[in-house]
């Protein structure tokens, strides 16, 4: 008679959570299970009380489809929220937009182009409508996308910059500055766009190769500050003709030595004039003369830069309108790395020009309009226009070189391809000009110092974002917090017609804010300001300004309108996570911001992550081709894999995406599924009585836990410190090394055929049941739909989600560093043996390891006492093991880096037992379970299935 000894061998039972994990057609399934329990509220339920840890939403911009970088931020920043959760915090996490702004008002504008509609045409508040129309509805786009990667937020009641209490907020706080005194009216430089006619902030400028004209210009002294100076003329060299009439004086280095030299030929270039003289910088000379083509000349000479000082000189136009002297002045900006060492200054049109004219108390003129036409007041150019509309090149350069040439004051000109600054929307180059625009003092409340200690305060992720924000904020100029455009919060200002001061009134303040609240923005443009300006005051006395306050403050203010708004938040945020870009952007105006009317940052960590590329390095680009889009990756690998990918990789640097990176953590998420499905597959059944306690159970299940001890220091110290790349890298390695090539290995054979009720066995499944509860709690922030879906596979225990949970409490008594050590030296062993074993059967001499009986020869003495005590053949997967403390013979395996192992394959002895394969010499001897080894006999009969 006959036994079925498969019937008697416990086999693992995953069929809830099948090999195949078909991602892109669950995860949408574990989605709506999420809505239907409501699980953000079920979160919050189970959170009441807990200390809170706010990780703020930094708005993404309401106007297309997520990319791979928004992919990014969200799901980095769902992991921490999630991660912070299982440690026991309340992580609420509100999501927000930025809604107003330039993108959006662009988007709208193209609309009308293409219809041939004058937006000039429509009425303010029609056209504000339609910018709200279209933000509000990619904002519902974007939700469902967001949702689709796994983020969990309070998507029912998310903040918008461009809802009502927001506009009134962000009215109060830039209230806060004028009442205070830090807010002021100035003309002074701001990058300006052409196409769109408004300032731009410098997170909303990027730079782009940009070809210009190069001109050498000669400046006649009138006035020398040195004797060789006399009759001389100072040549400088320039890449913005345009900026020529806006001439008020020549800067030099403090520290370079200048020459004088004396032309006596030029190749070909016939402006030069043999004869004249020429001051430029020592260190460029050469340079100069290679640029110019001068074949012969001589320094006449040398001049310190102190001798430089009282020289005037004359404008090179002087006859032509231009009949003011221009000083010759010390700059710090100027720099030897090319031109002449002199540098032409234009006032109206850069930074540095602008206070070092305000220092010594110079004209700056404001010759551009809106356009960037040349206006009426000036002379030889007025009507010429620097760029069209469009971003091409308009008149005034070639004019004024022109005029140059004519005046004898041109020595050569050239083209040159650099960097220049460009429209991050429109892409059309920009130009500084001198405006009346509204800032926010850096220095007058002492805002730079309060901003800069706040910095000190903060944790910053990596550590070194705290000194490029900190160099930021030393050296950046007053905040221009004015727009010359429609759709955005009013600038809430009155301007007294007879002083040009702002009205600092608390209460008028109060007042707009409160009608922004009942209507929103509009009101500003749609109400008699006597509503606003109340009896106190007469509306004929004052104007009204029609400047939208810039998107980067309604962006910086977010905090006082979301985490100071809401109760279930708090203030200042645990975390402000962005990409590095948002160093000058949303944590560089929050911070000033906040520090300007709180005194402290609205943040106590900073972290920053890179920029997303192609595999090759590469920026994505549609017109490259190499455009990776989530929604592409989603629907055919699913999002767990995006989070995978993220969590995989330095996300401090720059981060690279492609297929083969993708197909990289394909297969490291099979791995990880197939550790789980393992564990699911082996605790059918598993209850509670056949838990064994920790003081009973083998070494090697209590090496387990003491890897597992290791592991819960590692995920809740990379969770307080957001290295989840180190918890990935951490807990693969345990899953496919620790667990699937070691311990599942070794420990199969005792799950499939021990009697139920052996020490060895209960062992092991309780230790399973551990690792189960273990893993599916650390793999949830990462793997949030697969943590969720073995949870469920195992009826999901007491909860209904995986993530109400918290991390298990691992028992610090599981720590061992002893057994550490120990099984460290056995694992040494295991892989000479394996490593001969393999070998044996690429040469066809067995088929599987249990038929061969290795004798092993250990030289080293500590190795040999680690395995003393050990069943080295349960351990190897062998029938049998002979260990020795001979030589080993000629010819026997090793490995180079195990010295002091060598292994001589053999066959076992006896006969292979029909239930666990083993060639054992007992099989056959019980009677009542034929062809099987004793321990099998013994299952079997336990098991009631005995022949006989």
């Amino acid at each position: 008679m006959s036994v079925d000894y498969k019937s008697t061998v416990f086999l693992p039972r995953a069929d809830s959570f099948p090999m195949r994990a078909r991602l892109p057609q669950r995860e949408p399934e574990t989605l709506r299970a999420w809505e239907d329990m409501d699980l953000f509220a079920k979160v919050r339920e189970v959170s009441e009380g807990r200390e809170k840890y706010i990780l703020h939403d930094g708005p993404p911009y309401a106007n297309g489809h997520l990319h791979m970088g928004h992919a990014l931020n969200k799901i980095l920043k769902d992991v921490i929220n999630r991660g912070m959760q299982m440690l026991g915090y309340d992580a609420h996490y509100v999501p927000g937009w930025d809604c107003h702004g330039l993108p959006i008002e662009w988007k709208v504008e193209e609309g009308y182009r293409a219809q041939g509609r004058d937006k000039d045409k429509v009425p303010v508040t029609e056209f504000r409508r339609e910018c709200r129309e279209f933000a509000d509805k990619w904002i519902g786009i974007q939700i469902e996308e967001f949702k689709r990667l796994g983020v969990l937020g309070n998507w029912e009641k998310p903040y918008t910059t461009m809802s009502y209490d927001a506009e009134a907020q962000i009215v109060r706080e830039l209230g806060k500055f004028l009442v205070g005194g830090g807010l002021y009216r100035g003309a002074r430089p701001v990058l300006w766009s052409v196409a769109e006619k408004t300032a731009l902030a410098d997170a909303e400028v990027e730079y782009h190769d940009h070809t210009s004209h190069t001109i050498w210009v000669r400046f006649p002294v009138v006035q020398a500050g040195a004797p060789a100076l006399d009759g001389a003329r100072i040549l400088i060299w320039t890449t913005t003709p345009w900026t020529i009439p806006g001439n008020r004086a020549v800067a030099f280095s403090p520290n370079s030595t200048y020459v004088v030299i004396q032309v006596k030929a030029a190749g070909e270039n016939d402006l030069v004039v043999p004869g004249e003289r020429l001051a430029v910088a020592k260190d460029l000379l050469e340079q100069v003369a290679h640029d110019a083509k001068l074949t012969d000349y001589e320094v006449v000479a040398e001049l310190s830069a102190a001798e430089l000082e009282g020289t005037v000189c004359a404008h090179p136009l002087r006859g032509q309108g231009y009949e003011f002297d221009v000083p010759v002045l010390p700059g710090d900006f100027v720099t030897m790395e090319q031109g002449t060492g002199f540098v032409h200054v234009g006032p109206g049109h850069g930074t540095d020009d602008w206070l070092l004219a305000r220092k010594h108390g110079l004209e700056i003129p404001e010759n551009v309009d809106d356009d960037s036409v040349f206006r009426d007041n000036v002379p030889l150019f007025a009507g010429t226009r620097i760029y069209k509309p469009d971003g091409k090149e308009g008149d005034a350069n070639a004019r004024i070189i022109e005029v140059l040439k004519g005046a004898g004051a041109l020595m050569q000109q050239g083209r040159q391809r650099h960097s220049y600054p460009h429209s991050w929307r429109s892409k059309a180059p920009l130009i500084h000009r001198v405006t009346p625009q509204w800032f926010i003092s850096m220095d007058t409340n002492g805002l730079r110092d309060k901003a800069l200690a706040a910095i000190d305060e903060t944790d910053f992720y990596p550590p070194a974002g705290k000194a490029r924000l900190r160099s930021m904020i030393e050296t950046r100029p007053d905040w221009c917090v004015s727009r010359q455009r429609w759709w955005g919060v009013p600038l809430p200002l009155f301007v007294d017609r007879k002083t040009g001061e702002p009205l600092r009134d608390p209460a008028v303040i109060e007042r707009i804010a409160q009608a922004f609240e009942q209507e929103g923005g509009d009101a500003w443009f749609d109400s008699d300001p006597k509503r606003f300006l109340g009896d106190d005051y007469d509306p004929a006395d004052y104007e009204q300004v029609r400047d939208i306050v810039e998107v980067w403050f309604d962006s910086g203010s977010t905090h006082a309108f979301v985490l100071e708004a809401r109760p279930e938040l708090k203030w200042p945020a645990s975390l402000y996570l962005e990409g590095s870009d948002q160093h000058r952007g949303w944590f560089h105006t929050s911070l000033l911001e906040s520090a300007g009317t709180r005194g402290r940052a609205p943040f106590d960590g900073v972290l920053t992550h890179g920029f997303v590329l192609d595999a090759k390095g590469h920026k994505m680009s549609k017109s490259l081709g190499n455009v990776i889009a989530p929604q592409d990756v989603m629907s055919e690998k699913g999002a767990d894999i995006l989070r995978l990918w993220v969590v995989a990789s330095d996300y401090s640097e720059d981060l690279r995406i492609g297929e083969e990176i993708l197909r990289y953590q394909v297969d490291a998420y099979r791995r990880l599924r197939n550790t789980l499905r393992y564990l699911i597959g082996n605790l059918a059944d598993f209850a509670g009585e056949e838990r064994l306690p920790e003081s009973e159970m083998p070494e090697l299940e209590r090496w387990v836990l003491h890897r597992m001890a290791e592991l819960d220091s590692v995920v809740r110290e990379g969770c307080r410190r957001y290295d989840y790349m180190t918890i990935y890298r951490e807990l693969y390695h345990f899953c496919a090394v620790d667990l699937s090539a070691f311990y599942f290995d070794v420990r199969k054979d005792s799950l499939y055929c021990d009697r139920p009720d052996s020490t060895r066995r209960r062992a092991c499944r309780t230790v399973l049941d551990k690792l189960f509860d273990c893993l599916t709690a650390w793999l949830a922030p990462i793997t949030c739909f697969t943590a969720e879906e073995a949870w469920w596979a195992r009826g999901g225990g007491p909860e209904e989600s995986v993530h109400l949970r918290t991390f298990p409490e691992v028992p610090a008594g599981w720590r061992d560093a002893g057994l550490q050590a120990k099984w460290d030296k056995v694992r040494r062993v295991r892989r000479v043996v394996t490593g001969a074993l393999e070998l044996e059967r690429a040469e066809k001499r067995i088929g599987s390891s249990l038929q061969a009986h290795p004798t092993v020869h250990i030289a080293d003495s500590e190795l040999a006492e680690a395995v003393a005590d050990v069943d080295l053949a349960e351990i190897c997967i062998t029938s049998a093991v002979t260990v020795s403390g001979e030589p080993a013979p000629a010819g026997a395996f090793t490995l180079d880096d195990v010295p002091g192992v060598a292994v001589v394959p053999e066959l076992a002895e006896g006969s292979k037992c029909q239930r666990c394969w083993q060639v054992l010499p007992d099989v056959g001897r019980d009677a009542a379970a034929p062809d099987t080894c004793g321990r099998c006999a013994d299952a079997v009969k336990h098991l009631g299935v005995a022949v006989g």
